[in-house]
C-alpha cells in the first residue's frame, strides 16, 4: 500500500476545459469576472415584499423616551430614585429618574407618537411602523455595534449587507450589491460592512467615513489620470488572464474568483458612479426636499440623496450613517435637538422622494441606532447606555404603516409586551427581502453559519 497515492480526480473546471472545445470553461470565467453575483443556486426563498433596504443609522444610541416612546411617569417622578420593584425587578436602586423635556404627540390618521423633535417626520406618520420593544446584548458601543451589523460580537462574522449581497446579488452589472455610505470607523470598523468568511466581492463598499463631510468624501481609485479607457481595459485584461490563470491552476479559490470579479465591476463603476455622487444633475426642487445647500442639513441631506440615487440603480442594501454624535452622555437635551435637526428634513425628503418615484412600495427604510437609553440621569443632565430597551422605526418595503409595536414599562426601562431582540429584526428584514434567515446559510470551519446564528423569529405582525 502506497500512503500519498490517490487516483485523479476530475473536477468541474477540468471538464469544462475538455468538453466541447472549452467553450464551458470560457463561459464560466467571464462568469467568474461578472458583477456581483448571488451565490450559487441561491433565489428568494418566498416572496419577497421589498428589493432593497436604506438603513439609516444614528451612531451613538438615540434616547428612545425622548424621540418615540413617551413615559409621563418619568416627569411624574423626576428627581426620584428608581426602585427596581417600580419595574419588576427587585429592590435595587436604579438610580435617579429623569424626565423628557419634550412634548409628545400622535400624528396622522394612525396616531402615531412622536417628539416634538422630528416635526418633518410627523408629516410621514403614517408611513412608519414604530418598534417600541426592541432589545440587545452588549452595553458597550463596540458590542453593540457589532451586533447590530453582523448579529454577533465575538469572531468575525459577515454584516447584514453582506448576507443581503450573498443571497440576492446586485441588481445592476455597474454597481456593487451591498454599500455604506459614511460609515463609523471605529466601534468595529470595517467589520461593520464586512464579508467575514463570505467570498470577497459581498463586502460592503465604502463612500467616505463618518467624521468626513459627503460633499468632500471620495471613493479611492475611482479614476485614473494616467490611462484612458482603453489603456486601462488593456492592462486589466492582462492582469485577469494572469489571474484566470492562477485560479485554473488552484482549481477553487474563492479569494481569486472575488478578486477577478472586484477588478471588473472595479472598471466598470468608473462609468457609473461620478455621475451618482454628484448632486449637480437633481432639480433645485429636489435638493431643497432634503435640506442641501442649508444648515445643519446639507451633509445628511446629502447622504440620503445619495443612498435615494444608489437605490434607484439596483444596489440592494444601502447605510448611511451620522457621524458619532448620538452618545449623550451629558446635556441630552440639547444634543437630542442638535442631531434630529441634522436628520429630520432629509429622512422626510428621502421618503417623499421614494413614494413620487414609486420606489417606497418595494424600499424597506429603517431607523435606529446600536441601543437606546437609561430613563435615569447620569451627569446630571445626561443618560447612559441601555440596551435593555429601545425604538427603531421602518417604512415602505412591505411593513405595516401606521403601526407601533412593542411595549415597555411605565419608565421605558425593558418591554413588557411584544419584545423584539436584535436576532428578531434581522430575521424580519431578510424575510421581507425574500430570504428565510434558517436557510440563507454558508458552510464555514465544518458548520454551516447564518446571520442570525441559531437564534431569531420572524416578527410576522409588522409585515403587512
Amino acid at each position: 500500500m502506497n500512503c500519498h497515492h490517490f487516483n485523479k480526480t476530475t473536477t468541474r473546471r477540468d471538464m469544462l476545459r475538455a468538453s466541447a472545445c472549452g467553450f464551458g470553461h470560457v463561459i464560466l470565467s467571464a462568469l467568474a469576472g461578472g458583477s456581483a453575483q448571488a451565490a450559487p443556486n441561491l433565489k428568494p426563498h418566498l416572496a419577497p415584499r421589498a428589493k432593497r433596504i436604506i438603513f439609516l443609522f444614528m451612531w451613538g444610541g438615540p434616547s428612545q423616551v425622548d424621540t418615540f416612546d413617551p413615559k409621563p411617569q418619568l416627569n411624574n417622578h423626576d428627581g426620584t430614585p428608581l426602585s427596581g420593584k417600580d419595574i419588576g425587578r427587585g429592590d435595587k436602586s436604579l438610580g435617579t429618574i429623569l424626565g423628557s423635556p419634550f412634548k409628545f404627540a400622535p400624528h396622522g390618521q394612525s396616531g402615531v407618537v412622536m417628539s416634538e423633535l422630528f416635526p418633518s417626520l410627523a408629516k410621514h406618520a403614517d408611513k412608519v411602523c414604530v418598534v417600541r420593544s426592541m432589545h440587545t446584548n452588549g452595553s458597550a458601543h463596540g458590542e453593540a455595534l457589532l451586533r447590530l451589523h453582523t448579529g454577533q460580537a465575538n469572531l468575525v462574522r459577515p454584516s447584514v449587507g453582506a448576507w443581503v449581497s450573498y443571497g440576492l446579488g446586485s441588481e445592476s452589472d455597474n454597481l456593487p450589491a451591498f454599500l455604506t455610505i459614511s460609515p463609523p470607523r471605529g466601534h468595529g470598523g470595517v467589520q461593520n460592512y464586512g464579508n467575514a468568511f463570505l467570498p470577497a466581492r459581498h463586502q460592503g463598499m465604502a463612500i467616505g467615513s463618518a467624521e468626513i463631510p459627503i460633499a468632500k468624501a471620495v471613493i479611492p481609485n475611482l479614476s485614473n489620470a494616467r490611462l484612458d479607457a482603453s489603456l486601462q481595459r488593456g492592462q486589466l485584461d492582462l492582469i485577469q488572464s494572469l489571474n484566470r490563470k492562477h485560479l485554473s491552476d488552484a482549481k477553487v479559490d474563492q479569494g481569486i474568483e472575488g478578486l477577478i470579479a472586484s477588478y471588473e465591476l472595479a472598471y466598470r463603476m468608473q462609468s457609473s458612479v461620478p455621475q451618482i455622487m454628484s448632486v449637480d444633475d437633481e432639480s433645485v426642487a429636489t435638493r431643497e426636499l432634503y435640506g442641501i445647500d442649508a444648515e445643519p442639513t446639507d451633509n445628511f441631506g446629502r447622504q440620503c440623496l445619495l443612498a435615494r440615487k444608489f437605490a434607484e440603480r439596483g444596489v440592494r442594501y444601502i447605510q448611511v450613517s451620522t457621524d458619532y454624535t448620538w452618545d449623550h452622555h451629558n446635556k441630552v437635551k440639547q444634543g437630542s435637538i442638535d442631531e434630529s435637526a441634522k436628520v429630520d428634513r432629509p429622512i422626510a425628503g428621502l421618503l417623499e422622494d421614494l413614494e413620487q418615484r414609486g420606489l417606497l412600495d418595494d424600499t424597506l427604510v429603517l431607523w435606529g441606532g446600536e441601543f437606546g437609553r437609561t430613563p435615569m440621569v447620569e451627569n446630571g443632565d445626561g443618560r447612559n447606555h441601555h440596551p435593555q430597551a429601545f425604538t427603531v422605526w421602518m417604512a415602505g418595503g412591505g411593513v405595516k404603516p401606521g403601526l407601533t409595536y412593542g411595549v415597555t414599562d411605565d419608565f421605558g426601562y425593558r418591554p413588557v409586551e411584544n419584545p423584539v431582540h436584535m436576532h428578531d429584526l434581522h430575521a424580519t428584514l431578510l424575510h421581507a427581502l425574500g430570504l428565510d434567515h434558517e436557510q440563507l446559510t454558508y458552510r464555514h470551519a465544518g458548520r454551516d453559519f447564518r446571520l442570525t446564528d441559531v437564534y431569531g423569529n420572524v416578527i410576522h405582525d409588522l409585515l403587512s
